[in-house]
């Protein structure tokens, strides 16, 4: 008879590890909200105004990414902004095709005329980190190489603009954001633009425990146990949140100031239990006089617009996820 597999360590309702480093991201949590982490097919034909279709590069890298494509519209002028979205999930669970991440990112392309590009990253506890770092730029680097035509890709080439690229993500998708915002400044990317960085709720902390930590409601998009657990999981061994990928405010990471970053919208969220840290984040770039724009969503908590529920049912959660649309709209027509 075949023993059962021993239990080491898990997070929440979100991931189990067992002995033979096994790991399951089966949802273990409420059945009822388990259609928010049920993979979408994609679709290449136009279902409420967008498009999306799974591209695999084929420089040899093998990275499989989501694009979502609005509808043209006769408002069109152009091309279209392209938004590299990086995926949040603590380094550790979540993938673009999510369905929490298909019904915002339908709505965010749909609504301010972009198209996204949203790449599969590689996931700790097998790869820990830079690993997902690492996959973000280089998919940046892939959208370089089919601007200058050395790689196929239809949708990106006759609807994207890339002299308007924009980075965003969501929770640590939002430290991916800097990270690889960080590296290509030091890079030549045209005729790529980088634009803009928009780091959405970012996964910015530090070792000593916040006062919002400790004060702010736990929400099911962050607990203080999938703070600690997954970062443990997923920072290089022997590391603590320090490290600069989690904490590029502090002492142990790169001076910001020798950074050539874009500018940058933080999104944050008014009872995100790390939003003190988040805002040590945005003193320090202000201190070190980078472009930085600071919105804040009013009462609520951390990636709230991914809960279609509350999206749907609570009007207060609605109007802060339009307005937050609208933010974002206005700072990618900004620049």
């Amino acid at each position: 008879m075949v023993q059962d597999k021993k239990l080491v360590d898990e997070v929440s309702c979100w991931l189990r590890i067992y002995e033979d480093g096994s790991v399951d991201r089966t949802w273990t949590g409420p059945p009822e909200v388990k259609f928010m982490v049920e993979p979408v097919p994609p679709h290449e034909q136009f279902i409420d105004g967008v498009a999306t279709r799974d591209v695999t590069t084929y420089d040899g890298s093998g990275h499989c990414m989501r694009i979502y494509l609005p509808e043209k519209t006769p408002d069109d002028n152009g091309k279209l902004p392209i938004l590299l979205h990086f995926h949040g999930g603590g380094f550790c669970i979540s993938e673009p095709d999510w369905f929490m991440y298909y019904q915002f990112y339908t709505r965010l392309t749909r609504s301010n005329r972009t198209i996204c590009v949203s790449p599969f990253l590689r996931r700790a506890p097998e790869q820990r980190l830079p690993a997902a770092i690492d996959d973000g730029f280089s998919v940046l680097v892939w959208l370089q190489s089919v601007a200058r035509g050395d790689s196929h890709e239809p949708w990106l080439k006759e609807h994207g603009d890339f002299n308007r690229v924009f980075l965003t993500g969501d929770s640590s998708g939002g430290n991916i954001v800097h990270e690889v915002a960080a590296r290509a400044g030091s890079v030549d990317l045209s005729p790529v633009r980088l634009a803009g960085g928009i780091p959405v709720h970012p996964g910015f902390i530090r070792s000593d425990r916040s006062r919002s930590e400790m004060e702010m409601p736990e929400s099911p998009f962050l607990t203080l146990d999938m703070v600690d657990k997954f970062l443990s999981l997923a920072l290089p061994l022997g590391c603590t949140k320090d490290h600069p990928i989690t904490c590029p405010m502090g002492m142990a990471a790169p001076p910001l100031d020798g950074l050539k970053l874009p500018p940058f919208l933080l999104c944050l969220a008014e009872m995100d239990l790390v939003k003190d840290t988040q805002m040590e984040y945005y003193e320090a770039m202000k201190k070190a006089n980078k472009y930085v724009n600071l919105f804040v969503s009013t009462g609520m908590t951390h990636s709230f617009y991914l809960n279609k529920i509350a999206v749907d049912i609570d009007p207060n959660t609605s109007a802060q996820t339009r307005a937050l649309i609208a933010r974002i709209k206005e700072f990618i027509d900004k620049h």
